[in-house]
């Protein structure tokens, strides 16, 4: 009979919704690559706009994943590594290569592949860094908060900002300088993952977690204008925008107003007294 006591611990419930995250990713890199085969640069929209739905898929399993496991007390390393080469492949290699083809096809070529693969460095750069800081002994009092702006959120708002291209493009709209404007943009986003700005990463938010009236009127709202044919192209963006613009502005806050708004957001604040002097991962 084999010895399993050096074997890791592998929960069912949170690695599976990892390996959904991983299945959408790869099929994600599958389409675009589909759509690069196409000779008319119009006809590659459809395959792109599947890539990006898989990308947001993504998204929502690597959403579910860490709440199952904090549930459930489950959490372990090779979860925490799974769930990172996962990130990888859905929230780096899949929008590198799809900003690079679906926008970014304009610009020079070793312009484009050089933002791209910035990205997807950076990227690599924070899911390891968070890795290494969830590792070390945590401190009393020490914040929840991410330290730079998570990949997932990252992959989310640039999907989303060519979400909204796409659309533009496929109605005729002028678009201008857009795609040097989306570049700059990128590369912005790769600073901000690997970057001491701290974004709050409302871990408490889970399947128990106590709403509210208004809470349940907001989400109802948020749902009614993803699936709104007119607001479903901008909604995805608003999402993403809003919180990547509240961590740059976060900083300027007073502290209570910071605790206050985020309480009620999470249910439980990571605001902690010591809260600019503490570590975060």
């Amino acid at each position: 009979m084999s010895d399993t006591s050096d074997e890791p611990r592998i929960y069912l419930l949170p690695n599976l919704m990892t390996a959904g995250n991983l299945c959408c990713g790869f099929f994600a890199v599958l389409t675009i690559f589909n759509g690069m085969q196409e000779p008319d640069f119009t006809a590659a929209f459809p395959f792109y706009e599947k890539a990006i739905l898989l990308i947001f898929g993504s998204c929502l399993f690597d959403l579910l994943d860490g709440r199952l496991a904090r549930m459930g007390g489950q959490e372990s390393p090779f979860g925490q590594e799974f769930d990172s080469l996962a990130d990888v492949v859905s929230f780096g290699m899949a929008p590198a290569l799809l900003v690079s083809k679906a926008v970014l096809f304009n610009l020079p070529s070793k312009i484009g592949w050089a933002i791209a693969f910035i990205y997807l460095l950076c990227g690599a750069m924070r899911l390891a860094r968070f890795n290494c800081l969830a590792n070390m002994p945590k401190k009393k009092g020490q914040s929840m908060d991410f330290r730079g702006i998570p990949i997932p959120m990252a992959a989310g708002f640039i999907a989303s900002v060519t979400y909204l291209l796409i659309y533009f493009s496929e109605t005729e709209r002028e678009l201008g300088n857009w795609n040097w404007v989306l570049a700059v943009g990128m590369l912005a986003i790769s600073g901000l993952m690997i970057s001491n700005l701290r974004y709050p990463s409302f871990k408490k938010i889970d399947f128990q977690t106590r709403g509210t009236p208004w809470g349940i009127l907001g989400g109802a709202l948020l749902i009614l204008l993803l699936i709104n044919e007119q607001t479903r192209w901008y909604t995805p963006t608003v999402i993403f925008s809003l919180y990547l613009i509240y961590g740059l502005i976060r900083p300027l806050l007073s502290k209570r107003w910071r605790h206050s708004f985020e309480e009620a957001v999470d249910g439980k604040s990571s605001y902690d007294e010591n809260d600019d002097e503490a570590q975060s991962s």
